[in-house]
């Protein structure tokens, strides 16, 4: 069984900056592409940020310049941290990955728990 738990939310100011953290623990091979999504209610989830296995980095125009995507391969871990945020940035985010358990042949599609960011105005 593979998990991944999100830490690093919170409430912020509008222009403030949070880093979440997002670790994959379990029965793992390999970790592919990582990535962070967020949702608020009554919308469809979407994504933030994305980070290849081989470091390839691809983000939402609305967040270019501002979040930053990076990941610890060693630690199985992605991070986004985000600066100058925005009231329109509050939003549950979500961390995704690409996961190849031990013994699978196939790649596993993993979501974190959410974590809560609200950026007050």
């Amino acid at each position: 069984q593979v998990q991944l738990v999100e830490s690093g939310g919170g409430l912020v100011q509008a222009g403030g900056s949070l880093r979440l953290s997002c670790a994959a623990s379990g029965s793992i091979a390999s970790i592919n592409a990582m990535g962070w999504y967020r949702q608020t209610p009554g919308k469809l989830r979407e994504l933030v940020a994305r980070i290849s296995s081989g470091g390839v980095t691809n983000y939402a125009d609305s967040v270019k310049g501002r979040f930053t995507i990076s990941r610890d391969n060693l630690q199985n871990t992605v991070f986004l941290q985000m600066n100058i945020l925005k009231p329109e940035d509050t939003a549950v985010y979500y961390c995704n990955a690409g996961v190849r358990p031990l013994g699978g042949i196939w790649d596993m599609t993993v979501w974190g728990q959410g974590t809560q960011v609200t950026v007050s105005s």
